[in-house]
């Protein structure tokens, strides 16, 4: 007797915990643990609901979340929608064209012959996106949206019109600021971000006005943060730079780059797509550049960057061993020095030699720059982004530097800003 109840309490105990393992499995599975205060209420139910069921809660939950995620989108588009303009511009361009006259010739009549060529006056009318600064009417956008414009207009979501002046442009980062007459009280500023703060996976939302489609949002996430890209521009190129699979297309250009909290991380500028359609990978100026050149901008002055006066590459672990490089050296590879630049003048010394291996040829002999100010340097991004990041014109930085002989050397260089790149010439040695 004593036995059979000590059985039947051993069933009883089994029972239980396998319907607690099953319910464990179920929160597993359904991915219940991301939404910790839903699953309470669901297992609640299940518990003490006899017509509940494990798949009904969860059914419940995940339904729950989509909502929640569908709330917080729409949440980030109204909060936004009021600081976000289309941009209307209209562009002269000047071409020369050959005018034509008809004569008439016996027998194979009419027929077309060209005239001497003489320019004439064409218009381009190009489209684009920006947002709200300040409530001084300072409106941030792509220097490529506003670049030799004539007229530019602004419409806000509202249907507002306004003529815009524009300020301020800087190619090298891609960035203009435009500025419109209202008043503060029809203004509504964006929110900044930190975009040093950005993760790869994190939610990333656009607004703008892809095609002429105004005031369209697009959402995608994080893909990557630190790229360093050329502007499109100048021969000047971008760290720091976001990209994102949330779709850019013609006319988002200037838009904001929003995180959920509805902040804005960065400002829309251009895909990169091998098809040449409208398809491929975003990418947005990270919004602390723009919160170190913007208020330059706005006083019509244009931004100095630091300039070393290089031309450099990573250095690879195959140019590192044809020049007999310590192993594991890392750094940036001289490639050219622009005379008279500071790096001329603290004595750096590019490449003289090339080699040509498998129908690959390697630029070779160039002093390596290994840190910068005891940051080491792995890549070339690591460079331009301290550059950018952490200078400016006048500084004093300490390179160490890694001579082709293997000697290492510290050099005491003074920056200069960023010159006129056509007047500048560049030697290897």
């Amino acid at each position: 007797m004593k036995n059979r109840k000590l059985l039947r309490y051993f069933g009883i105990g089994l029972a239980a915990l396998v319907v607690v393992a099953l319910l464990m499995g179920g929160a597993f599975a359904g991915g219940l643990l991301l939404a910790p205060r839903v699953n309470d209420n669901a297992f609640a139910a299940a518990l003490h609901n006899d017509d509940a069921s494990p798949a009904r809660a969860l059914q419940s939950t995940s339904t729950d979340i989509v909502a929640a995620y569908e709330q917080a989108l729409m949440d980030v588009y109204q909060q936004t929608l009021p600081s976000v303009v289309s941009i209307r511009v209209t562009q002269k361009v000047e071409r020369t064209m050959p005018d034509t006259q008809y004569n008439f010739g016996f027998p194979f009549g009419p027929f077309m012959q060209p005239a001497p060529r003489s320019p004439q006056e064409y218009y381009n009318r190009g489209l684009g996106s920006g947002f709200v600064w300040d409530k001084e009417g300072h409106i941030v956008t792509n220097y490529h949206v506003v670049a030799n414009a004539t007229d530019v207009e602004v419409v806000f979501a509202d249907g507002t019109q306004a003529k815009a002046e524009v300020l301020g442009t800087d190619p090298d980062a891609d960035l203009a600021v435009i500025k419109v007459d209202l008043p503060p009280k029809d203004l509504h500023p964006v929110t900044l971000g930190d975009s040093d703060t950005l993760q790869t996976g994190q939610i990333a939302i656009a607004i703008g006005n892809p095609f002429g489609q105004d005031f369209t949002m697009t959402s995608g996430i994080i893909s990557a943060v630190g790229r360093t890209i050329r502007s499109g521009n100048s021969p000047f190129s971008i760290p720091e730079v976001i990209q994102t699979d949330a779709p850019i297309n013609p006319g988002n250009s200037g838009g904001p780059l929003l995180n959920r909290r509805g902040e804005v991380v960065g400002i829309n500028t251009m895909i990169i797509s091998r098809s040449g359609a409208s398809a491929g990978i975003g990418f947005a100026v990270p919004i602390n550049i723009a919160k170190k050149v913007v208020p330059t901008l706005m006083k019509g002055e244009s931004y100095e960057y630091s300039w070393l006066g290089i031309t450099g590459t990573t250095l690879s672990p195959e140019v590192a061993d044809f020049m007999r490089l310590p192993e594991g050296t890392r750094g940036v590879l001289v490639i050219a020095v622009a005379q008279d630049s500071p790096a001329d003048k603290a004595g750096l010394r590019g490449s003289d030699k090339t080699l040509k291996v498998a129908g690959v040829e390697y630029q070779l002999g160039g002093d390596v720059i290994t840190a910068i100010d005891d940051r080491p340097v792995e890549e070339m991004d690591d460079l331009i982004t301290y550059l950018v990041e952490e200078t400016r014109p006048g500084d004093t930085v300490t390179l160490t530097v890694l001579h082709p002989d293997g000697e290492q050397e510290t050099l005491k260089v003074t920056l200069a800003a960023r010159p006129d790149l056509s007047h500048v010439n560049q030697r290897n040695k």
